[in-house]
């Protein structure tokens, strides 16, 4: 029953973000380095017309380090 306390206060989407960031920063510089450059995403959409996509746009810049 207690292994499911954290269903109350989260969804699984967040518990899985904080424990994805916990592993993350356990690890050593140069490990946890390629680890959030895999984390990072980018969302892009698109408009189509007829059948065809237009241009593809960022909803957010990606930060560059």
């Amino acid at each position: 029953m207690s292994g499911a306390i954290w269903r109350q206060h989260f969804t699984f989407n967040k518990y899985s973000q904080i424990a994805a960031r916990a592993v993350r920063q356990s690890l050593v510089e140069a490990e946890r380095l390629k680890a959030d450059k895999r984390g990072s995403t980018v969302l892009k959409y698109q408009k189509w017309e007829n059948g065809q996509g237009g241009t593809q746009v960022p909803f957010n810049q990606p930060k560059d380090n």
